[in-house]
């Protein structure tokens, strides 16, 4: 397809990935989610946003909307886990352009901010989360058909893995530089 001056269309540019910062709602459990056309995969952090871990797959729904089932339980997990913030993996291509996964995947973040007002919701990342799953399942001997049902739950806990690092590595970097500044070291919280 080609536009009228003759030139093809250039892919779509994605938002830019989130990042944690100082927006960091503190301590707490976090929720990743890895959307995808057929299943939701989940994952959450312990209350010190150290580790994650897989929690269940959940089934895409054909309805649509802040009502839809798929939301509805995605919406109960963050509850029931007392979420301070919730991760999206946002699926860009490798040169940084959006299709229809990215579309989905933001419409999904959009949802569940409608449902869950008091909750920040998160876009990060996750090029080659689930090709790294699916590599990681396979050479700890589980079989590509047994992989389907975990892998959405694998690739949240890349996701979810990865922002952990990235915002352990950013709070520290904040405790060394604001130790330099005032010449004490933080309390514990602070």
């Amino acid at each position: 397809m080609t536009d009228p001056a003759g030139q093809s269309p250039r892919p779509s540019r994605s938002r830019v990935p989130d990042r944690p910062g100082d927006d960091d709602p503190g301590l707490g459990r976090r929720i990743a989610i890895d959307v995808g056309s057929v299943r939701i995969g989940v994952a959450s952090s312990d209350p010190g946003g150290v580790l994650a871990t897989p929690v269940e797959t959940v089934a895409r729904s054909k309805i649509k909307g802040p009502d839809a089932p798929d939301v509805a339980r995605v919406v109960q997990i963050v509850e029931e886990y007392e979420a301070v913030e919730v991760v999206v993996g946002l699926p860009r291509t490798l040169r940084g352009e959006s299709g229809s996964a990215v579309k989905a995947a933001e419409g999904f973040a959009r949802t569940l901010g409608r449902r869950l007002p008091g909750v920040p919701i998160r876009m990060a990342d996750e090029r080659l989360t689930t090709v790294t799953a699916a590599r990681a399942l396979r050479e700890s001997g589980v079989r590509a058909k047994a992989q389907r049902s975990v892998i959405d739950q694998a690739a949240a806990v890349a996701i979810l893995q990865g922002w952990l690092d990235e915002r352990s590595s950013r709070l520290s970097a904040a405790r060394t530089t604001s130790t330099e500044d005032t010449g004490r070291t933080p309390e514990a919280g602070e």
